[in-house]
């Protein structure tokens, strides 16, 4: 029998990844204060997104996951936020179409601001200071008194998530996202892109479909599946305190949601079977994702599946594989293997992200375009090997014109690295070349409906 789950039980664990808070007095005010503010998100919100991500399972839709490494406090704002949602919904169109099945769009965003470090120190000109663990902690600049951990942060983290949210659900629902207008945005890229050929036969088709469902009378303006979307939060539950203050009972249900944003996952640091990470998300019933690098194996998959979802529920489990671009096929199979033979209902989901960054000749981390599709398609081909569902992506991104990654349809390379390095962690895609992936995962996606014989819809909602 498994302890007694509380909201507090992680707290009688061992825990990774904590800050050494100074002021523990100011810590457990932020804490005691947080845990009186209204919740960021509902629990039916979460309930929702785990019905939806029981299809992704199922191969009924898609899962599109992304945004920052880390939030920022500085570069907050609305045109920021706008940027990221109308780069996500071109996404999530051009998979609607190819997968022939709705996409589940689940942001990094209104709640990402906590990062794991691999040192609890960085040095620079001899100096050692405390490693900046994310806005929500201390601040990226190499200070004495910046790298202080200081509580106060995670008020502030609060009601930039608060401010995110609300404009959020705006876009979502207020006529912003409609799929016409979305539509046009993606023909305005496409028309700029280095690639415009390769793409205007897919934009040319959903330019097709919008003219025919017009044409049957169907407004896009005032239906509410064309005119609107779904758009859920997630981020990395890693200050613990911080997720407990803003775990709450569901009155309807009895259980306990934390209400800081609809999905969390585990880090691929933090996934101890006895440690605190996964003993606080064992017992909150939001969705929850986890994290597999290259050192998970298939044993250790199976009992933090058991504990983390022992009843094989639908929607709740998202196996997140960070492998790398030449060992996905090496390391991915495995652990599907091990997961289908105990016929465990979870979502796949593949990060090309982390286990490709490398250090470039200029200095700068960064991470190959070609590399990132690379291990997409390693993804991909091992669930086709073994019959299983490629179930999603989860990718850092933002809706600027950075230059952080190199490659893409524009080819930046090295030298352009400096031009607009902006992130205060990892490299992220660019808006163009987020876009460009998702019209080569289109390509995928196209190839593995028509592998497994799945007939194209009238219509799927965006």
């Amino acid at each position: 029998m498994p302890e007694r789950w509380t909201p507090d039980s992680w707290r009688k664990k061992p825990v990774q990844q904590v800050p050494d808070f100074p002021d523990l007095a100011a810590l457990t005010a932020v804490e005691k204060q947080l845990s009186t503010f209204p919740p960021l998100v509902f629990a039916g919100e979460a309930r929702s997104l785990k019905r939806q991500l029981a299809r992704v399972a199922a191969g009924e839709c898609f899962l599109l996951q992304g945004g920052d490494c880390a939030e920022s406090f500085a570069e907050h704002g609305a045109n920021n936020i706008r940027d990221f949602f109308r780069v996500f919904l071109q996404m999530a169109v051009v998979l609607t179409y190819a997968a022939a099945s709705p996409v589940v769009k689940v942001g990094r965003i209104a709640g990402q601001f906590a990062k794991p470090r691999s040192s609890p120190t960085e040095t620079q000109g001899g100096i050692a200071l405390p490693s900046y663990r994310g806005d929500i902690v201390n601040d990226n600049e190499f200070t004495a008194a910046g790298r202080v951990p200081d509580p106060r942060r995670q008020l502030e983290a609060y009601r930039q998530s608060a401010a995110t949210l609300n404009l959020l659900r705006a876009f979502a629902q207020g006529g912003y996202a409609n799929l016409a207008s979305v539509h046009q945005w993606m023909l305005g890229f496409v028309k700029d892109s280095p690639q415009s050929r390769r793409y205007m036969e897919l934009a040319d088709r959903i330019s097709e479909a919008l003219g025919f469902m017009q044409a049957c009378g169907l407004d896009l303006e005032r239906h509410p599946e064309l005119r609107g979307t779904e758009l859920y939060t997630s981020h990395e539950a890693l200050l613990l305190g911080y997720e407990e203050a803003l775990t709450r009972v569901d009155s309807t249900s009895g259980d306990w949601y934390c209400t800081s944003g609809h999905m969390l996952w585990i880090g691929d640091r933090t996934r101890q079977l006895d440690h605190a990470h996964v003993e606080y998300c064992r017992g909150i019933k939001n969705p929850i994702g986890l994290k597999c690098g290259p050192s998970m194996k298939a044993d250790d998959l199976m009992r933090l599946i058991e504990v983390l979802d022992p009843d094989n529920e639908p929607g709740r489990l998202t196996l997140i594989c960070r492998m790398g671009a030449d060992r996905v096929g090496e390391l991915l199979t495995p652990l599907v293997r091990a997961v289908k033979r105990e016929k465990r209902n979870v979502i796949w989901s593949c990060d090309p992200m982390h286990a490709n960054t490398i250090s470039s000749a200029s200095g700068f981390k960064t991470r190959p375009f070609d590399r990132i599709l690379q291990e997409v398609k390693g993804f991909f081909a091992v669930h086709a090997a073994e019959g299983t569902i490629a179930g999603g992506v989860h990718l850092e991104m933002t809706g600027k014109n950075v230059t952080e990654c190199t490659g893409g349809a524009r080819a930046i390379s090295d030298e352009d690295l400096n031009s607009r390095y902006h992130t205060f962690c990892d490299p992220r895609l660019n808006a163009e070349q987020s876009i460009d992936l998702a019209f080569l995962l289109a390509e995928l996606l196209k190839k593995e409906r028509l592998a497994r014989h799945v007939p194209m819809p009238a219509s799927a909602s965006l």
